[in-house]
């Protein structure tokens, strides 16, 4: 279908829906514990790879030739999805589009292809008040999520016509259906370190050599495209994809070739739909979880309250504290700001007190750790309590580690929550040398029979799998091993102590 078709399809109502209000999770559907394993039966294909992208040598992040960005960072069946690109030079492109997930260990099914359409050069946007970069471009495709697509995420693979280069968008298909896990991608993190055109990211205040700015006064928006990463690795393949592929895809790949009743959301439907939580016995933090706000935090602390477990396979979370506010025409939930930072300051950051407009509550007292200065270093990830379920069927003892599973960032410090229990920890360290300070993976109880479990470091999901062409990091001296039977049945018992089995078989 061509362009303007598509634009049809975009009615008055549905901007206005968009523009004014998120949709609330009011009519809960039924579960539907299948649908992952049925879905993963279809065929899959490599194809969503990219194979031709180039970066920009001026900027360092963009890929000007082919690049855009999504309307909304998630969408329900039955809603718009508008795709806005820009070419340059103007080149004809075509989208072809993929719900990631295991498909027999290809990683990807291909599901629609939009276009051919012409493309044009759309524009720059001015630097606005705080640094915000904020395209104000076209709609070069829209589509009506079909009813068939399962909640997933979902990548849009822009091939241009003019020498077959490429790059993604990325968005997430949502639902309201009950269901066991809730997988919320890091979105609002992909966001704050998405340095696009080039040195526009929440680290960036403008002033050379542009190192990391740490303080307030910067925002930037979701209406833009997401740049090459800009941490730890070169990884050109992952252009407009945010961090997706590089910290969390190898957890959902793991969970869709087990076939766990799992639904995706957004950070930003964590900030919006604190009831849509409680349709989950499981809610799930992934990768670099870094960017907050005080709704985020309240919406999840609410839902351990009323029974929901939580994991957090990630590190530095629950740190930044933002404000998440409309765009420049209305639309909610498109610009960031960092404001402060949640907990207590340390000795080591008084000297950044002063710039804070304000800090939230200790992290630690929802995931048990937090995030400790320095933030950044890599370590073995060590039991310490051998009898606890967590390590059933895994052979672990006191002592045993799983090398360099922990990196490159990790939390520790853990809260006085009644109950609570360190299964692992140990000292961090950075290219050889320790930090002075101790990771701690942690465990306690909720009020209802519900766990919080943190693993204290961004790379556990490295322990699980390994889709198609990921790219295994390494940081301060630290490489995580790739999968790893031990990981994979301690997240086997404490999905399994989620779900409300005692044990799992074999």
């Amino acid at each position: 279908m061509r362009r303007r078709q598509f634009l049809k399809q975009v009615t008055s109502a549905s901007l206005v829906g968009g523009l004014s209000s998120f949709p609330g999770c009011t009519h809960l559907s039924p579960q539907r514990r299948d649908s992952i394993r049925e879905e993963n039966a279809k065929p899959g294909t490599t194809d969503w790879l990219l194979s031709n992208t180039r970066v920009d040598p001026k900027t360092k992040y963009r890929c000007p030739w082919i690049e855009g960005f999504c309307s909304r960072t998630s969408f329900r069946a039955g809603e718009t999805l508008e795709i806005r690109i820009s070419t340059n030079p103007a080149s004809p492109f075509v989208i072809d589009i993929y719900r990631l997930g295991y498909y027999g260990g290809k990683g990807g099914r291909h599901v629609q292809r939009l276009g051919p359409f012409a493309g044009k050069v759309q524009p720059d946007p001015p630097i606005g008040r705080e640094r915000l970069r904020e395209c104000v471009w076209d709609t070069a495709a829209a589509i009506k999520i079909p009813q068939a697509w399962l909640s997933g995420v979902y990548l849009g693979k822009l091939t241009a016509e003019k020498e077959g280069l490429q790059s993604y968008v990325i968005f997430i298909v949502r639902d309201d259906r009950r269901c066991d896990f809730l997988f919320q991608c890091s979105d609002t993190t992909w966001s704050a370190y998405n340095r696009w055109p080039d040195v526009f990211s929440l680290y960036d205040d403008g002033t050379p050599p542009h190192n990391w700015h740490v303080g307030p006064g910067i925002s930037v928006s979701f209406d833009r495209p997401y740049g090459k990463y800009r941490q730890i690795f070169d990884a050109p393949l992952s252009q407009g994809s945010g961090e997706f592929l590089l910290w969390e895809f190898p957890l959902a790949f793991w969970m869709e070739k087990e076939g766990y009743d799992m639904s995706y959301i957004s950070n930003i439907d964590t900030h919006v739909d604190a009831k849509g939580l409680l349709r989950a016995k499981a809610w799930l933090s992934v990768g670099h979880d870094e960017y907050w706000s005080l709704d985020m935090f309240n919406n999840v602390k609410a839902a351990v309250a009323s029974g929901v477990n939580a994991a957090f396979f990630s590190g530095n979370s629950v740190d930044g504290f933002i404000t998440i506010a409309p765009n420049g025409r209305g639309q909610l939930g498109r610009t960031i700001s960092r404001v402060g930072k949640f907990g207590p300051f340390e000795r080591e950051l008084a000297e950044f007190a002063g710039k804070w407009k304000q800090h939230g509550p200790n992290p630690a007292t929802l995931m048990g750790a937090r995030s400790t200065f320095p933030y950044n270093g890599g370590a073995d990830w060590t039991c310490v309590h051998e009898t606890h379920w967590l390590f059933e069927g895994t052979g672990m003892k006191n002592g045993d580690s799983v090398r360099g599973l922990v990196g490159w960032e990790h939390h520790g410090l853990p809260a006085d929550i009644p109950g609570l229990e360190v299964l692992a920890r140990g000292p961090v360290f950075s290219g050889g040398r320790p930090q002075g300070v101790e990771y701690t993976a942690t465990i306690y109880p909720g009020p209802k029979g519900n766990h919080v479990f943190n693993a204290a470091t961004i790379w556990w999901s490295d322990g699980l799998s390994a889709p198609p062409s990921y790219l295994r990091p390494t940081a301060h001296g630290s490489t995580p091993p790739g999968p790893d039977a031990r990981v994979q049945r301690m997240t086997k018992n404490l999905f399994a102590r989620f779900l409300g089995q005692s044990s799992i078989a074999g």
